[in-house]
């Protein structure tokens, strides 16, 4: 059975955030952490480590990291049922209102992770650009983690200019 959930994380950026990197909706695992793509197989954390060569071994690690980069994180969803943390069940989707980061930090470029996240950024955000990457989510088993690095190196390459 799908539960209605509200989004419990607070948006990561300050005014020098230059990317903003959304997903769809975090996981229950992130969700009890306190803190975005905490699942321990999610890839998102590895591929940060394989291009930055870092160890983020913990949140706090993971937040220094991100300011220091000039990377926001979020989710595109405000609200929304979901079956366990599953992209494919969300349904009565809400956006977040992204003018709460893009009002108060620089952001040039907003990337998604996972074809959910890049759909309802198109639907609740239509005139707005967005790169869409592949999900590092356990369940997206079309890509490897060395494939996920092939294509979230955008974002390095982004920072270095």
């Amino acid at each position: 059975m799908s539960d209605f959930l509200t989004h419990p994380l607070k948006p990561f950026f300050n005014k020098n955030s230059k990317i903003l990197i959304l997903g769809s909706f975090p996981s229950i695992q992130s969700r009890k952490d306190g803190f975005y793509y905490q699942h321990p197989r999610n890839r998102f954390w590895p591929i940060f480590e394989i291009l930055f060569s870092v160890k983020l071994t913990s949140i706090k690690e993971q937040k220094i990291f991100l300011k220091n980069q000039k990377i926001a994180l979020w989710d595109i969803l405000k609200s929304c049922k979901i079956k366990n943390s599953d992209d494919k069940t969300i349904s009565y989707a809400k956006a977040n209102d992204l003018n709460i980061i893009l009002n108060h930090a620089k952001i040039e470029y907003i990337f998604t992770t996972g074809k959910s996240a890049y759909h309802f950024f198109k639907k609740f955000y239509p005139n707005l650009e967005a790169i869409a990457l592949p999900s590092t989510s356990p369940a997206n088993l079309n890509f490897s983690l060395e494939q996920l690095t092939y294509e979230y190196k955008k974002i390095k390459q982004i920072l270095k200019n």
